[in-house]
């Protein structure tokens, strides 16, 4: 194996794992693994997570989309939070740390391309997302309902309305309130229904002009 199969195997793919080279190649893992780490050192590749990678941008042909990335590095996994919230520009903040949900134990990857958390959430509760974007450039995404609920459930402590001013919600139409409340019922969870009576409560007053959500 010599660093031009793997361009031809490779280039072509936003990031690649070690198991895809030992399908592919009759070295052995560890040979692979130690190869691997030179082409690193030489900047040929970039490492994203222990056994992922990407090919130098000069090498590869496929763009690499961080929130493409995001479902990679950890699967099962979607889009979800602050990153989402930020997506939808239901917050006026910029996010730039990647919040996805999964129901794996919890992970957290940093490489060239970002920060990647990983909250765990039950198997019950891993629904509610979507597929985004363009082409090949496609990514898992919670719905705006599920990242409201999933953001309210995976953060400590009672969402009181002051609290929920606090993150200055904004483009709040995008939510359907039904939806919203069907989704919350499947969590079970009383701290989150009143979470949802009372961010919908807001949701009418910013309606009406009575208060900014």
């Amino acid at each position: 194996m010599n660093y031009d199969d793997i361009v031809k195997l490779t280039n072509s793919l936003p990031c690649f794992d070690l198991a895809l080279l030992a399908q592919a190649f009759d070295d052995r893992r560890e040979t692979i693994r130690v190869q691997l780490s030179r082409w690193m050192t030489q900047g040929k590749v970039i490492g994203l997570r222990r056994g992922m990678y990407t090919l130098s941008e000069t090498y590869r042909r496929a763009p690499l989309n961080p929130a493409v990335l995001a479902n990679h590095l950890y699967r099962p996994s979607y889009l979800s939070g602050l990153w989402a919230l930020g997506h939808y520009d239901l917050i006026p903040e910029r996010v730039v740390r990647f919040t996805s949900v999964t129901p794996r134990v919890p992970q957290r990857f940093e490489n060239p391309y970002g920060v990647f958390d990983y909250r765990n959430i039950k198997q019950d509760c891993f629904f509610g997302f979507s597929s985004a974007g363009v082409g090949d450039q496609k990514f898992l995404i919670a719905v705006p309902e599920k990242a409201l609920l999933d953001y309210w459930h995976l953060t400590k402590g009672e969402w009181t309305p002051e609290r929920l001013e606090e993150m200055r919600y904004q483009n709040v139409e995008q939510v359907d309130g039904e939806q919203l409340d069907l989704y919350a019922q499947r969590f079970q969870s009383p701290r989150l229904d009143r979470a949802v009576r009372r961010w919908l409560r807001l949701a009418a007053d910013a309606e009406q002009g009575t208060v900014t959500l």
